[in-house]
């Protein structure tokens, strides 16, 4: 069937509303966040939107067990900081019994994939993880053929876009072959899932295609109105597919020009950049979904292709090293509400998609520059403070707060602290600059949130939101 493989059926008020969806469509969970929004409510809000995929970072227990008696398909993940650590045989053996054999039971958790690591060949990490990682990859997947899951679980390696390109000489997909430095690695980490019959995922971003480079035809980052790059004969007119068939390519030159592909990432981020924002987002999943919903593929791959959409809910607490953008990539808000109409069928039919239920909030106040201060000397160093703890990527250039006056920057900078210290009134200061109100600031596109009561936000979350901050300040 062409929109649908399934369909599920919930009972809301006496009546039987049929939830369809794009058939293998998944989403990435992440929780790199200040507050997050309780794990059970997350797993509602999924099933309440039909979605029957998640993809994780991680496999948390309080995640895992919210997830359980779901049958969600689930892909855990091994983080990069324990690559090293998989190495040892019988370190992985212990990760695959606490991980996923102990899920395995009627009403456990339904896990499809693991996740061996996440882009670890990033030419950013300077090679830190490519002597692990394939070691790591044969461990897990050994330990879970030994631990007899091995034939519904499968270990995959989840990379980014960079590990394949064309030479500058012929930069069409055809020409695909992986990045010379890696090409040897990646042959045998395919020839290894291939022998276990794992996918490959991998992880791809047009919109990055756009980011920092003005000279990129922006309608190619779409799915209509782009002038065609014609490649032996075929027409692209989108970089999803110009990317996706480089990487067929890639496989193909490696031998394995058959191999099951998944895309572990695909989305468009909202704020943190003159290019993300709703308008946008809206123009891309509008050109994404009816093509994962007629099972289009892409030219050397027509047909069904497994998608995660990413992201899920944004993440205050994510790095920005890559960008502002990074921590907008969610279809839905920080506290679960949809951000703008999607149909998850691919039939555009756009409505919002269902809201997480019962969140809770902190009371409706709000910090604020004062109005009458006179010495504004030290309100750069109490800004730049705010931020370091808090996110102020909004107020960045292109965002969505970008036209706020002096004051009204401060005022935003002051006020995300204070959110993220969870109303401590002694977090609304700054050496008697600011002021508590209960009048909602918000204005035009830039929202002056509230955040959520999180009963499990902790310093920890603090402290990575501080490794993760770039500084980066705006006039006032």
């Amino acid at each position: 069937m062409n929109f649908s493989k399934w369909v599920l059926s919930l009972g809301l008020l006496g009546c039987s509303v049929f939830v369809v969806l794009v058939e293998g469509l998944g989403v990435n969970w992440g929780t790199m966040a200040t507050h997050k929004l309780p794990a059970k409510t997350v797993v509602q809000m999924l099933q309440d939107n039909g979605i029957k995929k998640v993809k994780l970072f991680d496999a948390d227990q309080s995640t895992m067990s919210a997830l359980a008696g779901t049958n969600i398909e689930v892909m855990v993940a091994i983080p990069n900081d324990q690559l090293a650590s998989m190495t040892s045989y019988a370190r992985a053996q212990q990760w695959v019994q606490r991980n996923v054999t102990r899920y395995n039971f009627n009403g456990g958790v339904n896990i499809k994939y693991v996740a061996v690591g996440n882009e670890p060949f990033l030419s950013s990490y300077n090679g830190t993880f490519l002597n692990v990682t394939l070691p790591a990859l044969e461990n897990i997947q050994n330990a879970l053929n030994e631990a007899g899951v091995g034939d519904t679980v499968k270990a995959t390696v989840p990379v980014n876009a960079d590990v394949y390109n064309s030479p500058d000489s012929n930069p069409v997909p055809s020409a695909g072959r992986f990045r010379s430095d890696i090409s040897d690695l990646m042959t045998q980490i395919v020839e290894f899932l291939a022998k276990n019959s794992a996918p490959l995922t991998v992880n791809i971003y047009p919109f990055l295609s756009l980011y920092g480079n003005d000279n990129f035809p922006i309608d190619y980052a779409f799915f209509n109105g782009a002038t065609p790059v014609v490649d032996n004969g075929i027409q692209y007119t989108n970089v999803f597919d110009a990317n996706f068939d480089t990487l067929v390519s890639a496989l193909k030159a490696a031998g394995h020009g058959d191999m099951t592909l998944i895309v572990g990432e695909v989305g468009w981020p909202t704020d943190g950049d003159k290019n993300a924002n709703i308008a946008n987002a809206v123009r891309f999943y509008n050109g994404l979904m009816p093509r994962l919903g007629t099972n289009k593929g892409t030219p050397l791959r027509p047909g069904y292709i497994e998608v995660y959409l990413f992201g899920l809910i944004d993440e205050d607490a994510k790095s920005i090293a890559p960008g502002n953008f990074e921590r907008h990539w969610g279809i839905f808000r920080y506290d679960g509400q949809p951000k703008f109409p999607l149909d998850l069928s691919g039939q555009n039919q756009n409505k919002l998609l269902v809201a997480a239920e019962n969140v809770e909030y902190l009371p409706q106040q709000w910090c604020m520059l004062k109005s009458n201060v006179d010495n504004l000397t030290e309100l750069g160093m109490n800004i730049n403070y705010a931020c370091t703890f808090s996110d102020c990527t909004p107020l960045g250039y292109g965002s969505s707060c970008n036209n706020l006056d002096a004051n009204g920057n401060a005022s935003f900078a002051f006020n995300m602290y204070y959110q993220v210290q969870n109303q401590n009134p002694l977090s609304c200061n700054f050496e008697g600059l600011a002021t508590v109100t209960t009048q909602n600031m918000s204005q035009g596109t830039c929202s002056f949130i509230i955040q959520i009561a999180d009963s499990t936000s902790s310093g920890s979350s603090l402290v990575a939101l501080v490794l993760s901050t770039v500084f980066a300040f705006l006039p006032y």
